[in-house]
């Protein structure tokens, strides 16, 4: 699992790997750098955040609960697939075979 450095204790590192043996790489910038860096892998870990940012519902806390607002978290994340699936390169071509419409090269 990728993570930001504000995640870097060990309490999230250890109750990951209880709960799912899951191991935690910590996206830090170099020591070294002095100016601006590109850090590797940091696109994964953002990325999510700018997805759910655009649904308008998200944009703001409006929800007074939590149930209420992982529920429309979950609805922004539902809306997003069409469009993944869309830009997937698993789409079935014309005259395609079924079988043969997402194999692996």
């Amino acid at each position: 699992m990728l993570a930001d450095g504000g995640y870097a204790g060990n309490k999230l590192r250890q109750a990951l790997h209880a709960f799912w043996r899951w191991t935690v790489q910590i996206i830090r910038r170099s020591d070294t750098a002095s100016d601006f860096e590109v850090l590797s892998r940091r696109w994964a870990v953002e990325r999510p955040y700018a997805w759910l940012g655009r649904c308008p519902r998200l944009a703001e806390n409006f929800e007074t609960n939590g149930t209420s607002s992982t529920a429309w978290t979950l609805v922004a994340r539902v809306r997003r697939l069409p469009r993944k699936r869309r830009s997937s390169d698993c789409l079935p071509a014309m005259h395609a075979v079924p079988s043969q419409a997402c194999a692996v090269n």
